[in-house]
């Protein structure tokens, strides 16, 4: 007997239903579901999620410990900055009277200045990769904000010597990829600068500072305090470029005021050259 289309219909919205139930996201498992994990009150999943991956990357690539080079992302190569002051004179050429191209001249002729703490990064990279890493082991490799200027140059030096270096990128409502320089499979995108800084320092065996804005003093200025009250072992923290850091804070002031011991200005130290700086780090390395 040939079935009429009222004999179907119960069937074909339970098929319908059955479609509903099946695609709905409750159906789908808790770690697949992107809306769940998206949710404000699963912050504290997300946050668990983001200090494991990368610890279990960096364990399963023999990833013993770092060396963390920070700086400014606007000191780049000798060559861009050059080729970025061309363009802004011949803009100020076609518009003479503006004060803002003109102060982005000077920025940029500033920056010139401070160019060749992008090639000292890269030095100080190359020196430390070179010494520490084999197909068995990987110590004192280097890890980085993962962005451009002193990061890619830092990144650069390990790459051109052949050697695994970290970049520990971060989500910014400016998106900022990753330098090229970085090894492929130990770039890591973060979402909580708390949770960045924790990978930053937890494998740390030095630090080395180049000139840098608000991120760089930033860090600094962490680590520094991790170190005085002693939540993490001492370890070389060396601000490369004496005469910057000098002018952009004068640590004995606040030692001659109370708001810091005198020992504490043992906590960092100053390098001037790549070869200066690593020595330090050499020199600690054997004295631990």
């Amino acid at each position: 007997m040939k079935k009429t289309k009222k004999d179907m219909s119960p069937r074909i919205n339970n098929f319908k239903n059955l479609n509903l139930i099946i695609n709905s996201d409750t159906y789908k498992l808790a770690h697949e579901d992107i809306g769940l994990l998206r949710r404000s009150e699963m912050r504290g999943v997300r946050m668990l999620l983001e200090i494991t991956k990368p610890d279990l990357i960096l364990e399963e690539n023999k990833i013993l410990s770092t060396i963390i080079i920070f700086g400014g992302a606007s000191i780049t190569e000798e060559s861009n900055t050059k080729k970025r002051i061309e363009n802004i004179k011949e803009l100020i050429k076609k518009n003479p009277k503006s004060i803002l191209l003109k102060r982005n001249l000077n920025r940029l002729e500033n920056l010139l200045l401070m160019s060749h703490y992008y090639q000292s990064a890269r030095e100080v990279s190359k020196l430390a990769s070179i010494s520490n890493q084999n197909k068995n082991c990987n110590s004192h490799v280097i890890v980085t904000g993962g962005g451009p200027g002193i990061m890619e140059a830092a990144n650069r030096g390990a790459f051109e010597a052949n050697c695994k270096s970290i970049g520990l990128n971060i989500s910014l409502p400016n998106e900022q990829i990753p330098n090229a320089f970085i090894t492929p499979g130990l770039c890591f995108k973060f979402n909580y600068f708390a949770l960045r800084k924790i990978h930053f320092v937890m494998r740390s065996v030095a630090a080395v500072f180049f000139p840098g804005g608000f991120g760089t003093l930033d860090e600094l200025f962490e680590l520094l305090t991790l170190c005085q009250t002693g939540m993490k072992t001492k370890i070389p923290i060396i601000l490369f470029g004496r005469d910057y850091w000098n002018k952009i804070i004068n640590f004995e002031y606040l030692a001659d005021f109370g708001l810091i011991e005198d020992k504490h200005l043992n906590l960092f130290e100053y390098a001037d050259t790549a070869l200066e700086a690593w020595e330090i780090i050499k020199s600690s390395r054997i004295s631990n």
